[in-house]
């Protein structure tokens, strides 16, 4: 078998196995920040970050959500590790943008977060400060979750089906559930620039 086979079975294996009721959930909170006027913060490492900044996107002009990613602002990002700590990073960052109840921060990662073995501690100082000031989390991540599924309102754990290729599955399962959310009837507000094409006739 080819391994390009291979990934491909793997990522249907992980879609049947994705329930449907969390991906509801998530849209449903979303839905909350946006009807009471919070932000939402999408915080990601790696690659992840790079989907954050897409997502942004995504949420700010398909469903009309207030979004951010602190990634996005390299300045900032690249001043706060120097200064105070690659630990600390998003939670200050999120101080600073006075993060509050009304608020939803929307974590994509592969593990979560996980203090004890000090992977992506600052996803989970930033999640402990949601909790805090009693902003929604939602939660795209692998694996068991880590923190990020202890703590979350709302989460969808893409399954692991492969232990070799758990990051590659998870942060492009980000990319579909995101995308699962802004086209859902309770969010989308806009239509999407090819969608609002008229199909060609065909002869």
């Amino acid at each position: 078998m080819s391994y390009s086979i291979q990934h491909l079975q793997e990522t249907a294996a992980i879609l049947a196995k994705i329930d449907p009721a969390d991906c509801e959930k998530c849209v449903a909170e979303l839905r909350g920040v946006r009807d009471r006027g919070g932000r939402l913060f999408i915080l990601g490492v790696g690659g992840s970050a790079a989907n954050a900044s897409h997502a942004v996107n995504d949420f700010r002009k398909i469903a009309g959500i207030e979004c951010y990613a602190p990634t996005d602002n390299v300045s900032e990002l690249t001043a706060r590790t120097n200064d105070e700590g690659w630990t600390s990073v998003f939670s200050e960052w999120l101080r600073g943008s006075r993060l509050n109840a009304e608020d939803g921060l929307l974590v994509l990662s592969v593990g979560g977060g996980d203090l004890e073995k000090n992977v992506s501690p600052n996803l989970v100082l930033a999640l402990q400060l949601a909790k805090q000031v009693g902003a929604r989390i939602i939660g795209l991540v692998g694996r068991d979750g880590g923190f990020t599924a202890k703590v979350a309102n709302a989460c969808v754990i893409v399954p692991t089906i492969s232990p070799d290729n758990v990051t590659p599955h998870t942060e492009a399962f980000q990319a579909v559930l995101w995308h699962l959310f802004v086209s859902h009837p309770d969010l989308k507000l806009n239509r999407t620039k090819w969608e609002s094409f008229s199909p060609v006739a065909k002869s």
